[in-house]
């Protein structure tokens, strides 16, 4: 069973009902970001029930050193955690000497929260009896700037239901933070000062080993029946790593007393160490400047533009609506394109689970989001970030023992270097350099942005070619270049030798690179010149790398008529999902890793991983045969699985396997299908959703050159729209039961395909 208890809505997500088993999960799905900070949505007062208390920030992160039983060359020395910043959103209240704590109240009641996508704000309220009978009504709203980055807000408004009380307001910074995913169960901040001024607190502490300098800041303001009372803290707490004022306030019966908060962080990052504290009173004044309301509409204006190119409009089906919106919301809650040295980690702000900031998910499935939904220079930026840290790839590439300049880009990174502590994904999911490859083609196919590869692209691509090339082995039995000890996408299959992912995608880079490098030597000569140079790179070289690529082995069955996962996937027990106890789901939990292993049941993508890739490359009949073949052993219990086969299933006219596929992705965490919400959100899978009815429903692809469209639209939906920016003109897209509209910002009809056949686009000011 799924978990059921969000209550569908078309723009929000609401949780009815204080349910204690729930709290985890909801922190997760309720969870705020900016693209600069984020947190989980923790309780600001006391709660002494089941919690992971979570705040990050941008970039920050520390090198736990790897945990592992014995030491490998090549090993990493360190896994980069994403680090649980220190918490500025705690308000300890008590009323009448009570310490409010749902946990151990008498009652909760009309318990609900509210996390508004379209306006970027997270709501809760509540009614409580505290163990002194003292009845409340609670509401508290928060959110997170996305103009002034730095910068968060909380009102916290609780009335008395039957007496006069006296409520007092403890809100505080808290630095001494730790992370439930420590490897040694070190400390990983360090308090270097704490300050107080007025009704401001201020603490500074930098990262061990990294040294990131942050001063995480608070100001308060206490109102009563909407009055500033202009309070000064009565009493200032400051202990080891923790700033906590006080105000007292005696409130009557149904009066609303208010503590406004405004918190946030000011890093080394952004500004000199020196003028941390100035910076976060200049963060404070700003706010205080604004004020709260303005603050607010701000924040409904800023996500309003956002959701003006990015929105996706589903009618007649609530759950679909609101599942596409989540992933939407957290996708640009997440990662703003502001910031190049910035990328999409897999938990974004929602948990520390995986670690890292930047997987091989960035390249595969989120830069075709926003390329499409912001401009191409986000997605440029993106691009730039590995090309920063090329490297880095080439050391990672030397300490496993490749040479000459090959590039090996991590599986985890944090800047650069390799910080994954699991040996077979570390030395053998190597099909990773694949996917930095195909979206350098990706970009520039969509984009048509020719300056890329002369100016960056191309430099990465020769490392990537390098490392395939000395990466493959001869095999004189098979007369054949073959890459054996891999792991492919299905991480339930270590070791193995030709997986055909793999070895199809390096031979593809290979080739890929030969012909940029023709294409720059003949159109950017100077760059030619430039990084043939640089590169030491040779023809001699070139024609050694095209020999593996034009004699790269791929693995096939002829009775099946199918390219093999990998050599002898078939000496498998080949019994489908369809057959499998459902008790014993999802195998990642239930059964040992040994028996994973040796089973056929695939995690993700795997062989379709590279049809969808590569769809040009093969026939509509051949995506049959080996979706028909793989699907049915394929367990989904990745994230990033359910969309690529949502993609496929609307390929080949399945639109009820199709939207099966899509409901999965679209609420993979609503819904908790691998019941592990409560570690943190998806976020990087939530780009597949994305493509899921973009590419798959929409059939959005680019032929010759040329925007084309292949609409088809579930039976459970009215209709569905979206927009994407391609080469800085804006396309509408709306498709119903009964036909196709495609409109085109400006005055000017732009070309296009529909369903194989050219049309142009209606031109329409102001899509």
């Amino acid at each position: 069973m799924n978990q059921d208890y969000i209550v569908p809505d078309n723009w929000s997500v609401i949780e009815e009902g204080f349910e204690p088993a729930h709290v985890r999960s909801s922190e997760s799905l309720f969870s705020l970001g900016n693209g600069a900070m984020g947190q989980r949505a923790n309780f600001e007062e006391d709660y002494s029930g089941s919690t992971f208390q979570g705040s990050y920030i941008a970039g920050v992160y520390y090198p736990d050193k790897t945990k592992v039983g014995w030491w490998k060359n090549g090993y990493p020395e360190y896994f980069a955690k994403v680090l649980n910043a220190p918490n500025w959103i705690g308000i300890q209240i008590e009323i009448d000497g009570e310490n409010l704590d749902l946990k151990t109240c008498k009652s909760v009641a009309n318990f609900r929260r509210e996390l508004n996508m379209k306006e970027g704000w997270y709501k809760r309220s509540f009614q409580a009896v505290l163990p002194n009978d003292v009845e409340i009504q609670v509401n508290v709203l928060r959110f997170l700037s996305l103009e002034w980055n730095e910068v968060g807000a909380i009102r916290y408004q609780i009335r008395p239901l039957n007496k006069s009380v006296n409520v007092t307001w403890k809100p505080y910074v808290d630095s001494g933070i730790e992370n439930k995913d420590t490897n040694w169960e070190e400390k990983f901040w360090k308090v270097d000062a704490i300050k107080q001024y007025k009704n401001a607190g201020f603490i500074q502490s930098h990262t061990l080993k990294t040294n990131f300098e942050v001063v995480t800041f608070m100001d308060n303001q206490v109102f009563l029946d909407g009055e500033n009372l202009n309070l000064q803290p009565a009493a200032v707490t400051q202990e080891e790593s923790k700033v906590q004022l006080s105000y007292s306030v005696s409130v009557g019966q149904d009066q609303t007393v208010v503590l406004q908060k405004f918190g946030g962080y000011v890093t080394s990052m952004n500004h000199a160490v020196e003028n941390l504290f100035e910076a976060a009173q200049n963060a404070i004044d700003r706010a205080n400047q604004l004020g709260f309301e303005t603050l607010l509409s701000n924040q409904i204006e800023d996500w309003d533009r956002i959701w003006q190119m990015s929105d996706i409009t589903i009618e007649g089906d609530v759950k679909a609506q609101q599942g596409i919106r989540f992933n939407i919301f957290h996708l640009n809650q997440t990662y703003s394109g502001k910031d190049s040295r910035l990328n999409i980690g897999p938990k974004g702000f929602t948990g520390e689970k995986y670690g890292g900031s930047t997987y091989w998910d960035t390249e595969a499935y989120c830069i075709p989001f926003y390329m499409a939904t912001k401009d191409q220079n986000v997605a440029r930026n993106l691009l730039a970030y590995r090309y920063n840290q090329l490297e880095k790839a080439i050391e990672n590439a030397e300490k496993l023992g490749f040479s000459n300049g090959a590039a090996l880009y991590p599986m985890v990174t944090m800047n650069g270097e390799e910080c994954h502590n699991e040996w077979e994904i570390t030395f053998e999911e190597i099909h990773r350099n694949g996917a930095i490859a195909f979206a350098i083609f990706n970009y520039t196919r969509y984009t048509e942005d020719e300056s890329y590869i002369p100016e960056k692209g191309l430099e990465v691509l020769i490392g990537i070619a390098r490392f395939w090339h000395q990466r493959a082995t001869f095999s004189t039995h098979k007369n054949k270049y073959v890459i054996l000890g891999v792991t492919g996408p299905n991480e339930y299959e270590n070791n193995v030798n030709n997986n055909w992912y793999t070895n199809y995608i390096a031979k593809w880079c290979i080739d890929y690179t030969v012909q940029q490098i023709e294409n720059v030597a003949q159109k950017f000569g100077s760059d030619y010149t430039r990084i043939m140079n640089k590169a030491k790179l040779s023809q001699a070289e070139i024609s050694e790398w095209k020999k593996v690529a034009d004699n790269m082995y791929f693995p096939y069955s002829e009775e099946h008529g199918v390219f093999l996962q990998q050599d002898g996937f078939l000496d498998k027990e080949l019994v489908s999902v369809a057959n499998l106890d459902k008790a014993q789901r999802p195998i990642n939990q239930k059964w040992s890793w040994d028996r994973i292993l040796r089973s056929p049941y695939i995690k993700q993508a795997d062989t379709l991983q590279g049809f969808y890739f590569f769809e040009d490359h093969f026939t509509r009949e051949e995506l049959k045969k080996h979706f028909d073949f793989y699907e049915p052993f394929t367990v989904h219990e990745s994230s990033l699985s359910p969309c690529v086969h949502s993609i496929q299933a609307a390929v080949l006219d399945r639109m009820e396997q199709a939207y099966t596929f899509y409901l999965r992705t679209s609420r993979l965490d609503l819904d908790d299908y691998n019941k592990e919400v409560h570690e943190g959100l998806h976020i990087t899978s939530m780009a597949g959703t994305w493509m899921s009815i973009v590419e798959g429903f929409g059939g959005m692809r680019v032929k010759n050159g040329t925007l084309s469209f292949d609409p088809k639209i579930p039976a459970e939906w009215q209709s569905y729209s979206f927009k994407v920016n391609f080469r800085n003109r804006i396309f509408k897209v709306q498709v119903s039961q009964s036909g196709t509209e495609i409109f085109v910002d400006g005055d000017q009809n732009i070309a296009i395909q529909l369903n194989g056949e050219s049309f142009e686009a209606k031109a329409l000011l102001n899509i």
